[in-house]
């Protein structure tokens, strides 16, 4: 008897495009299980940080990346992240790391090294996997994709609302900068890059809730028969 393979939807889209955010709600409303694709680089960057690899070390990067020891977790409903022992919560989403993250992310070997890992978080129930090539390159199978954007302005927008609100200094210009390096690095790369699976779903949400992007998934998944 073949086996049923698990179900899976990917939520794909640019830095600050809201696809963690909502890729963590739709997860807690259907019951299934969350892989935060992104937040794997991002450690890989940290811990060759911890590490005091070279910026350039492609091979220790690609040691990290194959035997750090990762927790995700929730604290009174909010993101709980251990990496070695350590919370790295905080740490994690500062844009220091996700500039770090996105230079290993470039890397075949270090992608390589990772992708078992993500593959394996597809168990029953069922699997939502946000990311950037969760879609194209890690789950090409997935029963519902998803590509998740808004413009520019709006992301810079979000991003300096959530530093703000984290206690963080921020500057607004400086963010925008940013955000438009990484969607230029992101999408250029020679390996996985940024784009819209064939068949995903493409879903600006400039100007949309939150709660109303995560009930347009939720429709798209319907409309699919992955849940009631």
């Amino acid at each position: 008897m073949t086996q049923t393979p698990v179900p899976i939807v990917t939520i794909d889209g640019p830095s600050s495009s809201g696809k963690g955010t909502i890729s963590r709600l739709v997860a807690a409303r259907v019951g299934w299980h969350l892989l935060d694709s992104g937040a794997l680089y991002r450690l890989v960057a940290l811990a060759g940080a911890w590490r005091e690899l070279d910026a350039d070390d492609v091979p220790g990067h690609v040691a990290v990346a194959q035997s750090m020891k990762i927790e995700f977790g929730s604290e009174a409903g909010e993101e709980r992240v251990v990496l070695d022992g350590r919370d790295v919560t905080r740490q994690l989403r500062t844009e220091e790391t996700g500039a770090g993250a996105s230079r290993v992310a470039a890397w075949p070997p270090v992608r390589d090294a990772l992708t078992d890992r993500q593959r394996a978080f597809a168990t029953p129930p069922g699997l939502v996997a946000d990311g950037r090539d969760m879609g194209t390159v890690i789950f090409p199978d997935a029963r519902l994709k998803v590509f998740l954007t808004a413009s520019a302005e709006e992301r810079a927008q979000r991003r300096h609302k959530q530093l703000i609100g984290k206690g963080s200094a921020a500057s607004l210009a400086a963010l925008s900068r940013e955000i438009a390096e990484r969607d230029l690095r992101d999408s250029t790369r020679q390996v996985a890059p940024l784009k819209p699976a064939p068949d995903a779903q493409l879903l600006d949400s400039t100007g949309l809730s939150i709660d109303a992007v995560v009930e347009r998934v939720i429709s798209l998944g319907r409309e699919r028969n992955l849940w009631r």
